[in-house]
């Protein structure tokens, strides 16, 4: 499998993804914005959708727009005019209905748009990864960076405020790595497809979990499990690579949920 250069470019991508999206999903699950990735991913698809459309690089693209729209979602959020939910709602059914119009626009409706649907290995190119992995490792390192302070957000918004921390700053920084996770996982996930992978191995690591830390080191250990086990599964059988590692992700919570029980009976 590895003698093969799509498969070891897509795995050098599958990494990076694989530790960057629990990373980032581990604050949204923790603030119960679990689906701001599906109405970032659906932006993203907006972005895709105006590339085509004005014929500009798709990915940088899509990752402008998913960064606007990340930072209005927070911005509706953080101003209390528009509740959470609602906030993810309006972008969420903005971005697809934009998206759907501006391809019939571009007459893009095609199979290469559906590959940004829903992820294909065979379009990591070198160039791709070396994008990815500048990225993906700049944002892990800024979360390093900034994970106490982060931390204490995602625990208690209003102590951290009366604490003196840049609550709004920091909000924005979550909502911007989200739209940067969405806009490097398109090619190997999907941009319909990466929400879920930065939310089930953070509520898989939960049900086994004994801190908040060790939450966030497993949800980067079952992510990156899913990845490397679901691309290994989809090569030799045949499978759409973004669905299949879902799915390892999801057998994952499965197995979780089963220790959770088993414990709960020992």
């Amino acid at each position: 499998m590895l003698d093969l250069e799509f498969m070891r470019l897509a795995f050098g991508a599958g990494i990076v993804v694989g530790l960057l999206a629990p990373a980032v999903g581990f604050f949204l699950v923790q603030r119960r914005l679990s689906l701001i990735g599906d109405g970032i991913g659906h932006v993203a698809f907006l972005g895709v959708a105006l590339g085509y459309l004005l014929d500009l690089p798709l990915v940088l693209t899509a990752l402008v727009v998913s960064v606007a729209g990340a930072l209005s979602i927070e911005t509706l959020r953080a101003r209390r005019r528009t509740a959470g939910d609602q906030a993810l709602a309006l972008i969420f059914y903005t971005g697809i209905a934009g998206g759907v119009v501006l391809v019939s626009a571009a007459g893009a409706l095609n199979v290469n748009l559906f590959q940004f649907l829903f992820g294909s290995i065979l379009t990591v190119s070198r160039g791709d990864l070396l994008t990815i992995a500048l990225l993906g490792f700049a944002a892990l390192a800024l979360i390093a960076v900034l994970l106490r302070a982060l931390l204490a957000v995602a625990i208690d918004e209003e102590g951290a405020r009366v604490a003196g921390l840049p609550v709004p700053i920091l909000n924005a920084v979550v909502s911007m790595l989200a739209a940067l996770t969405i806009g490097i996982s398109m090619r190997i996930v999907g941009i319909l497809l990466i929400a879920a992978l930065m939310v089930l191995p953070v509520i898989a690591a939960q049900r086994i979990a004994w801190s908040l830390r060790s939450t966030i080191g497993l949800s980067i250990v079952i992510g990156l499990g899913s990845v490397l086990a679901g691309l290994t599964a989809s090569y030799y059988a045949n499978l759409p690579p973004g669905g299949t590692i879902v799915l390892t992700a999801s057998a994952f919570f499965l197995a979780a949920a089963a220790i959770e029980m088993v414990r709960a009976h020992a």
